[in-house]
């Protein structure tokens, strides 16, 4: 999870938004990104290590995260994420 400084929050106050912007984050300082040049929905997709192991991590908790929002039983058990 990113630590933001002082009273910072998100101006996206839905479910799933800390992961996102978590996620968006570690893409932006990514290698993929910085050093190839390439979107982060391209550096989503790659496989050849260029992407930290800790993106793709918090790439599978936002998908946890988005899946939570339609499963039913979720409304007892909370959403998963942050």
């Amino acid at each position: 999870m990113m630590r933001y400084e002082g009273n910072e929050e998100l101006a996206d106050k839905t479910a799933c938004a800390g992961v996102r912007a978590d996620l968006k984050m570690c893409l932006l300082q990514s290698d993929c990104c910085k050093k190839e040049k390439k979107t982060p929905r391209e550096c989503l997709n790659r496989t050849d290590g260029s992407v930290p192991n800790e993106c793709l991590v918090l790439r599978n908790t936002f998908f946890e995260c988005k899946r939570s929002i339609l499963d039913n039983r979720q409304r007892f058990r909370g959403r998963k994420g942050y």
